[in-house]
């Protein structure tokens, strides 16, 4: 009743009659209206899109008074303290390292730039799933980082709201929240039951009420508090969201909400408390499981049992969910919503995160009290948030939204701990984590396939290849790095033992099974996301963890974690049935347990002091803890040996990441590490036995030539046999977990990285393995990266090879780190692709070079190690332990035999291993300590362990077992009385009974290694009767060997008679091949230090040194042994193959030999094609410098075709032509007369303006001559071509044009990409490969003509200039119809399509022969100006410069020549005429005839092109000579004219006067004086071009003294100069003498023949003396003058522009840069587009104009055309250089082509930042900026950069 009065009311009105009652003591009347007003407006039936509703609402919160003043009101009351923006997806915005505290810490630009981070380490980013600022917060970074906006406590000094200003709002906003729920519950449908479509459409209904909502929030504190109370007051939520009873809307309403959370599989509890059905589920575990009281193996043992009736599933490789008791469900799944912000989140999820609503959800953060309900609010939704986004279709975005939320809640080290505690966070998080894993677990087939218990994720499942996960590991890796939430985690042990268990569906994963058969059909990718899944979900939160145990108080952490680990590996053990030997062929890279146990022992020992036995399990545990990472180390050997070939290349992809600089410290160096444990605690025997098993090497490992191996190829053996040793050595010699420091190991990391390849910068902090939290920005130490670099490396700056590519700033080592820090092993370890190991032992041998410390082949050298951790000194049992002696000592006897499959490799590790056993003796090296052992052994090959005893100890009978058909068995066998045999290797089961008793007897001795032990047995365990008891087999002749198979093995007995030392001495002789290579006294004077680099030699040396120096022993066996070495005799078989290897050598030597030769004379015929093709482009030249030689004169000019190698002349019908590129250039067009370049606007206030260049100006200049001047006339008085004027260049080579024909014919047919379009003729040189897209025809004609065109007849002035005349009467001739004229048609067909049609009709009727004529003279003055900008703007520099040696002019000339001479120039407008003669003035025929220019208008430099090319060609010099000093006479009063207008009205008098005494002279005619005083009397006569502008002249208040005008004269003139003299040079060959600037004038007008040479010597030459006039000069000039004064109908202002026609202009430049890049970044990156008003996806700046584009946008597209192409159309004529604001790169369009020409901003490293992803503050590189002006300049873009593409005007 009432509210509908009120509805009908004006609504400001109501509104404020309303808030004036509700001040009332008395307000419950007011308050029924409002609630009644508010039930009609909000009614929830009404449609979302009705605006009313929303506009009542505003007025009614402002009380009356307009909105946006109420919210200024709000705003002027707000207290926050934070900065709090937030914002989406593609922000820019920054972080501070210096000032965060958390590592996700990050500032808007405001912030950012109004802080002061001067020298910070900060960095500019994009934002990838949106943030909020931090600014204020000190619980996220330092207050030093604080803008100066939030430094100050703002609450403090603003005063406290009055209490009506909000009073409304407390009113209307609960109802309005209220309907926004409405219509959300009301929209909400299930998805089965509809498309997803819906939701979007009820999303984009509400968007100005979610908007309205946001607004509020942004009105500073004041209105959060309001809102933040009702959000979270439940009373109002108890009262509201249930509806009145009446109302049946609302109910029904209420009741979807409930059905709604019932579908999402969440119960309010009450329900759940009356469902018994519900109770049973839970019931196994229920609670309790979270509090652990279920024993800690029971969640496996029920998985066990239902693994049983999941047997027929796994079929499909699905599995039954684990079952409930492994967590609490009621985490999961009870919610009870008791306030808006719960249900608003509820709805928030269900829609799944629409972007407005979590800004406004995130908006409201500054307010605490809001920020602690929300967060236990999120908490409480947390396990539904990952429900709903397993489901979701857009994971990827609502991932994003999701970590939007939760970044800013748990990177707060308070709030995340409060809710750890309140709300369980820590156990919500591990069991939606397992929740989440379960549903995508199939069974293991590691090891057992059947009967495997253990699961695994299945790594091609959505979740894990999509990274679903990613969200939720993301949050907990963010709340472990709280130390108190990590020590709570920490010390929980049902949550370790819930993670170790979800940890445990990692082990083993994506398991690689070897294909032996054909090659696997699909190739499977699943291992991005194996990988990506361990570093994520399990190595990131474990260095989480280990930053938090680093001292010794946390040591019960460490233990508790390392005791279950060891507990779920034992698990693990039993559920895969893991006996001792791992399943051949298989492979899996992931072993999350093993490194969790190995990083937290390694933690333990370096920083907490823990002693590493108390941590280790028993032997039989270590035992099976090494296999499986000893398998990935012998697969990674398979993998490079090609035996995995068949898996694809996608195994390869495994074996690099594995190895890759993020993955390795998380996979590699744990494995390593954890393999180093074993090997320290295990029995060194048992485990250098296990090594050379996995790496399937053992029965290569004989003393016998020939050997049969049962499970490799014969070409696999040498590289597994490399890859044992390598890995040996590794093992042995890596300390990074046994010892180092950390600033070691960065040093280690770096110094090895560095040797591979110098590096920039980035990718140096990119390959370096960050230790702890990967990519929190603090790099382990990070203030020592930049120092420990400095230390290692050397710094080289950018270099610019000129048309080079462009480098960036590299870090190379330093000479003292190549000497003495070069670790090839960490260089092997380290690198992902083989060749980097090549790199780096070639940088190293360059550098020995270099530094002459050794010439040949160096070996990689020898690195002393740092000490070991004491706790790891088991290790070095390893190198002293006999099964190791042994191999060594087969492996140095079968390189010293030259047995097949051995390598340098082999040898160089052999000795590496024997090196380290020296460096590293064992402590205590009592014999009595093993005495079992000992008794039981007797084995015969050494006596004890020690390496330095079993050096010299000599060995002389081996038993071996042998194929029969090896040579050994065709041998008698030596006395077998000898006491030291040894059978070796066996394959066949022996049945020698004396022996297998033996090994009965011993294998019950070592009954714990005994079955790992059987093939090795022979080796370790050894009887010395064994020799006496041999009995020799029966001959197997007698047995059927059936064809085909291998042959039998024999036992044979080998005499040996060596040791170690004596075999190493001889493999001295054998490297050096000389017979007695060490003398006996050697010893005695060996220099140690000389040793550190070398090859094999430097390497035995050294290690003979070393040894002899340990022991007195050592030192006479080695002496005894030099005495007496002898030749050794190989076995007789191996004497062809020596002949081979000889004759191979030779072979090699003699086809080196060849190459060479081959070689060198191809370079002599390159060079002197090279010459002979420089001679072609200036023949004249020749010709000239030879005019005495008479057969010089004779012939004619050759030419050379690259294409079919023959030289000749240029035909009619066989024309040559230039190879040529044609391109229209407006480069001329935009010069200045300002030398400094223009500033690039980086603010509103800055413009460029376009108006002062060279284009406009002539523009300007020609529409106003077509104003007044008959057009055939006026398109004769000036040039174009300053925009879009077409720029001819060669390469300077010639070919024939038919070759050329067929040679684009080839190209036409050539399939292969190229990059460039033959169908638009373009082409590369054959020769030179530079780009071309055109061939101009050479001229046929003899050189001697030159010569003849040269010599000068001293006519006078008047007859030349008769003659002059004459020839321009002569009309030309009509050229026969040839192959030559046709070619010069259609090259001036190809020139024309090169610009565009508007660059080319100036004229008035487009098409007329004028346009054409004008267009053919400017195309000669475009490119005569052209070189003179290439040449610096003068000829100062003189010379043939390398642009006129490549220059084309001569043969253009001829063609235009040739074009031009079709059209004549009536006789009676010939300009000639005017310049010599005084002629009447003719009378116009009819009156609208429009006058002629005046030649005091006209461009004299076109004049000049204009009568050249007109005449018939060739010209004669002379008369050449006569047109220059004629134009120059019109030049030079065209400067007085110019000159005139500046002066002063008093000065024009005295000038005129003094002027008028001077004509009484004799020399009149050549005083400046007199003529000036000329021109200013005859043009006061008329409407005075004087009378205009005399205010700019009373400004300047200098005085012009006869010096100044002189010098104005030069500078006027000399353009014209210039342009004579190179078109002189040109056409006549004359070279261009170099002079100083100031003497150009003089130096110019003798090089035209303007004054005589003589005259310069005594003084400078001053511009009127070189005049020479035909008749009398004031007449001539009063004429001209009169042209001016007769023209009535223009006015005086416009006479005066067209009379000054300044003719100089600086040389063209590029816009000026900024030298801070973020100047430039932050104005235009969010700069709006002029066109389409919208801020560009894609801004791009012009750098020749300044013009703001949108790259790539579809908004400013026109005809298909994007903008940036259309610009560089409009602006360059095709070529445009753009730099792209968000990439910092600059691209160039050229034509329909363009390329990424790279970046000329860097940053202090001298490194571009292509699409800003490192964000670090850029500077301008001034080289590479000029190299770039210089390109566009020389119009080289194209030549010089190599990947163009074509951009389908998309750009």
């Amino acid at each position: 009743m009432m509210a509908a009065s009120l509805l009908r009311r004006d609504k400001k009105a109501t509104a404020a009659h309303l808030k004036a009652d509700l001040r009332r003591t008395d307000n419950s009347s007011a308050l029924r209206q409002i609630h009644e007003l508010l039930d009609d407006v909000l009614n929830p039936e009404k449609p979302a899109t009705d605006t009313e509703a929303l506009d009542w609402c505003k007025c009614l919160i402002a009380g009356g008074e307009a909105f946006e003043q109420f919210c200024k009101t709000v705003r002027s009351y707000d207290n926050a303290t934070l900065c709090g923006l937030v914002w989406t997806a593609n922000f820019v915005a920054y972080r501070c390292r210096t000032c965060g505290i958390s590592p996700c810490m990050s500032l808007c630009a405001e912030c950012f730039n109004n802080g002061d981070h001067t020298s910070h380490d900060f960095n500019m980013f994009r934002s990838q799933a949106g943030g909020a600022c931090d600014c204020g917060d000190s619980n996220v970074m330092r207050e030093s980082g604080f803008c100066r906006r939030h430094r100050l406590r703002t609450g403090e000094n603003i005063p406290s709201i009055p209490r009506d200003l909000l009073l409304m709002s407390e009113l209307v906003l609960p109802r309005f929240i209220l309907s926004v729920i409405q219509y959300l519950r009301d929209g909400y449908t299930e998805p089965d039951t509809s498309s997803e479509r819906d939701l979007q459409k009820v999303l984009q209904q509400l968007e100005p009420q979610i908007s309205f909502l946001e607004e509020l929030t942004k009105m500073g504190g004041a209105m959060r508090t309001v809102l933040t109370k009702i959000l979270t007051n439940q009373q109002t939520f108890k009262e509201l969201s249930m509806g009145q009873e009446d109302n049946l809307f609302a109910k029904k309403n209420y009741d979807k909400y409930l059905a709604a959370l019932k579908n999402s599989g969440l119960v309010s509890v009450e329900d759940k408390a009356q469902s018994t059905g519900d109770v049973a589920v839970g019931a196994e575990g229920g609670a309790n499981a979270l509090l652990g009281s279920a024993a800690p193996g029971s969640p496996d043992e029920s998985s066990k049992e239902e693994d049983q009736d999941a047997g027929q599933s796994v079929g499909q490789r699905k599995r039954v969910k684990l079952s409930s008791s492994t967590k609490d469900l009621s985490i999961i799944e009870c919610l009870k919503h008791k306030c808006f912000l719960e249900e608003l989140l509820f709805w928030t999820i269900k829609y799944e995160f629409p972007q407005k609503k979590v800004t406004f959800l995130l908006n409201m953060l500054p307010d605490q009290d809001y920020k602690i309900t929300f967060t236990k609010t999120f908490v409480q939704h947390y396990a539904f948030i990952m429900k709903t986004l397993m489901k979701s279709h857009e994971s990827d975005t609502m991932s994003n939204r999701i970590v939007h939320i939760s970044v800013q809640l748990f990177s707060n080290e308070e709030l995340a701990r409060h809710v750890t505690e309140e709300c369980q966070l820590l156990d919500i998080m591990v069991t939606v984590l397992l929740y989440m894993m379960e549903s995508c677990l199939i069974k293991s087939e590691l090891q057992d396939e059947e009967n495997s218990r253990h699961v695994v994720v299945n790594c091609s499942e959505a979740l894990l290849k999509n990274n679903t996960y990613w969200p939720l590991v993301s949050d907990f890796i963010n709340i472990l790095s709280h130390q108190s939430v990590a020590k709570k985690f920490l010390e929980d042990h049902s949550l370790l033992m819930l993670w170790m268990s979800f940890v445990s569906f990692f082990q083993g994963m994506n398991l690689n099974k070897r294909e032996l058969n054909e090659h696997v059909e699909f190739e499977s990718q699943t291992y991005y996301a194996a990988f990506a899944a361990e570093l994520e979900a399990c190595a990131q939160p474990m260095w989480g963890l280990l930053t938090h145990c680093k001292v010794k108080e946390t040591q019960e952490y460490t233990k508790t974690v390392v005791r279950y680990c060891l507990e779920t590996l034992q698990i693990w053990f039993d559920a895969i049935s893991f006996n001792d030997e791992p399943l051949p062929n298989q492979v899996t890279f992931h072993l999350p347990l093993h490194r969790y146990y190995a990083m937290f022992l390694s933690k333990a020992v370096k920083c907490q002091g823990l002693d590493l036995d108390s941590l280790l399990p028993d032997q039989e545990m270590l035992m099976k803890i090494m296999v499986h990472p000893l398998q990935i180390q012998a697969c990674l050997s398979e993998i490079h040996s090609n035996m995995w070939v068949r898996n694809g290349l996608q195994i390869k992809g495994q074996a690099m990441t594995y190895v890759q600089s993020h993955f390795c410290n998380s996979m590699i160096d744990p494995d390593i590490f954890l393999l180093q444990v074993c090997a320290s605690r295990l029995d060194p025997d048992y485990f250098i036995s296990s090594v050379f098993e996995r790496f399937k090497v053992v029965d290569l490992l004989t003393m016998a030539s020939q050997h049969q191996n049962a499970v490799l190829d014969s070409e696999q053996e040498r590289p597994m046999l490399e890859g044992a040793l390598t890995f040996l050595v590794i093992l042995t010699s890596l300390r990074i977990h046994l010892g180092m420091t950390d600033d070691e190991i960065l040093r280690a990391e770096m110094v090895s990285q560095l040797c591979m390849n110098d590096r920039t910068h980035s990718s140096l902090l990119d390959l370096i393995p960050e230790n702890p939290n990967p990519k929190s920005g603090i790099v382990p130490g990070s203030c020592s990266f930049e120092e420990m670099l400095s230390a290692v490396a050397d710094f080289k700056a950018p270099v610019f090879e000129p048309g080079g590519s462009m480098q960036q700033g590299m870090y190379t080592p330093k000479a003292e780190v190549w000497e003495n820090e070069f670790d090839p092993i960490m260089v092997v370890l380290r690198t992902v692709y083989r060749r980097d190991v090549q790199s780096a032992m070639d940088r190293y041998s360059a550098f020995l070079k270099q530094s002459g410390i050794h010439t040949g082949n160096p070996w990689p050298p020898y690195k002393e190690r740092t000490p070991l951790h004491p706790c790891y000194n088991g290790l070095i049992k390893l190198l002293h332990c006999k099964t190791l002696h042994i191999v060594i000592f087969t492996l140095l006897y079968k390189i010293w035999m030259d047995h097949q499959n051995m390598s340098e490799h082999v040898l160089c590790m052999v000795l590496y291993l024997i090196e380290l056993g020296l460096d590293n003796q064992v402590q205590d090296s009592k014999e009595d300590e093993e005495p079992c052992i000992e008794e039981h052994c007797h084995d015969s090959w050494f006596p004890g362990t020690n390496l330095i005893s079993n050096l010299h100890h000599v060995i002389n009978f081996v038993r071996v077992r042998v194929p029969e058909t090896a040579p050994e068995v065709k041998r008698e066998a030596p006395p077998s009385t000898s006491s030291e045999a040894s059978s070796y290797g066996q394959n066949s089961h022996r049945r020698l009974s004396a022996n297998w008793r033996e090994n009965l007897r011993e294998a019950q001795v070592f009954s714990l290694v005994a079955e790992r032990r059987r093939k090795f047995q022979e080796i370790i365990n050894r009887s010395s009767s064994e020799a006496s008891l041999v009995v020799r087999p029966k001959s197997s002749s007698t047995r059927w060997v059936p064809p085909g198979t291998p042959p039998q093995l024999v036992t044979e007995i080998l005499e040996i008679r060596e040791s170690m030392l004596s075999l190493l001495v001889k493999l001295h002789q054998k490297l050096s091949s000389k017979q007695n290579s060490l003398s006996e006294s050697w010893l005695d004077n060996m220099d140690t230090s000389r040793h550190a680099h070398g090859d094999g030699i430097t390497a035995i040396e050294r290690i003979l040194t070393k040894a002899a120096t340990r022991s007195c022993q050592i030192k006479r066996s080695i002496q005894d042994i030099c005495g007496k070495v002898y030749p050794p005799v190989p076995p007789k078989k191996n004497s062809p193959t020596d002949k081979k290897a000889m004759d191979k050598e030779e072979r090699r030597q003699r086809a080196r030999e060849r190459q060479q030769k081959l070689l060198a004379e191809f370079a002599s015929r390159q060079k002197s094609f090279m010459e002979t093709a420089m001679d072609v482009e200036s023949p004249e030249t020749e010709a000239a410098m030879d005019l005495g030689a008479s057969e010089m004169m004779e012939s004619e000019v050759l030419y050379d075709c690259v294409i079919c190698g023959q030289s000749g002349p240029s035909t009619e019908d066989r024309p040559t032509g230039l190879v040529v590129l044609l391109q229209a250039s407006s480069v001329l067009g935009h010069r200045c007369k300002n030398t400094e370049a223009k500033n690039l606007p980086t603010s509103d206030e800055e413009h460029i303006y376009s108006a002062d260049t060279c284009a406009v100006a002539h523009d300007v200049r020609l529409t106003l001559l077509q104003r007044f001047f008959q057009d055939s006339s006026c398109l004769q008085s000036v040039s174009i071509g300053w925009d879009g004027g077409v720029y001819v260049q060669t390469c300077g080579h010639t070919l024939h044009i038919d070759c050329h024909k067929s040679y684009m014919e080839s190209l036409r047919n050539d399939q292969v990409l190229q990059g460039f379009s033959v169908d638009k003729g373009e082409f590369t040189c054959p020769l030179c490969r530079q780009f071309a897209n055109s061939v101009l025809p050479c001229r046929p004609g003899r050189s001697s003509e030159a010569g003849a065109w040269q010599a000068s007849t001293n006519k006078k002035t008047s007859v030349l200039i008769k003659e002059v005349e004459a020839l321009q009467d002569n009309l030309g001739l009509f050229p026969t119809e040839s192959n030559l004229s046709k070619e010069m048609e259609s090259v001036i067909k190809d020139i024309k399509n090169t610009t565009q049609k508007k660059y080319m009709d100036y004229g008035k009727n487009p098409g007329s022969s004028d346009n054409d004529f004008l267009f053919m003279y400017s195309l000669a003055r475009t490119n005569l100006e052209l070189e003179l900008v290439h040449r610096g703007g003068n000829l100062c520099c003189g010379g043939a410069s390398a642009t006129a040696k490549r220059s084309c002019l001569n043969q253009l000339f001829h063609v235009l020549a040739m074009h031009m001479r079709l059209y004549s120039i009536d006789s009676a407008y010939n300009p000639w005429m005017k310049l010599t003669q005084l002629t009447q003035s003719r009378e116009p025929d009819f009156d609208d005839e429009r006058p002629e220019v005046p030649m005091l208008f006209r461009d004299v430099p076109s004049l000049l092109i204009i009568f050249v090319l007109t005449m018939p060609q060739p010209l004669r010099k002379e008369h050449f000579t006569c047109v220059v000093k004629m134009l120059y006479n019109l030049q030079f009063i065209q400067a007085l004219a110019a000159l005139s207008t500046k002066l002063r009205p008093e000065e024009r008098q005295a000038w005129n006067s003094s002027g008028a005494i001077k004509k009484e002279r004799a020399n009149a005619e050549t005083s400046f004086e007199a003529l000036l005083g000329h021109v200013i009397s005859e043009l006061s006569k008329s409407n005075s071009v004087y009378a205009v502008n005399m205010e700019d002249i009373m400004l300047s208040s200098s005085v012009w003294s006869p010096q100044s005008v002189e010098f104005s004269l030069q500078q006027y003139c000399l353009p014209f100069l210039r342009l004579s003299c190179l078109l002189q040079h040109h056409l006549y060959g004359d070279n261009l003498t170099g002079c100083l600037e100031q003497e150009e004038f003089s130096s110019l007008a003798v090089c035209l023949g303007l004054v005589p040479a003589t005259s310069v010597v005594s003084n400078p030459v001053d511009s009127a003396s070189c005049l020479e006039w035909a008749l009398s000069a004031f007449d001539l000039v009063t004429q001209w003058c009169a042209e001016v004064k007769g023209l009535s109908q223009v006015q005086a202002e416009q006479s005066l522009t067209l009379l000054v026609q300044d003719p100089q202009w600086a040389l063209p430049r590029l816009l000026q840069l900024p030298d801070n890049y973020n100047i430039i970044f932050q104005y235009y990156h969010r700069k709006a587009c002029t066109v389409c008003k919208k801020v560009p996806k894609d801004p791009a700046l012009c750098l020749v104009c300044g013009a703001f584009v949108c790259l790539k946008g579809v908004c400013c597209k026109q005809q298909g055309i994007s903008e940036c192409v259309l610009h560089s159309q409009h602006c360059g004529a095709a070529t445009g250089i753009f730099l792209l604001i968000n990439a910092s790169v600059i691209i160039i369009i050229r034509g329909h082509r363009f390329c990424l020409w790279g970046s000329v901003y860097l940053d202090t490293h001298g490194e571009e930042d292509r699409d800003l992803r490192r964000g670090k503050p850029l500077f301008l590189c001034e080289e590479r900026y000029r190299v770039l002006e210089q390109q566009w300049v020389s119009h080289t873009f194209d030549h010089i950069n190599k990947r163009w593409g074509p951009h389908y005007n998309g750009l």
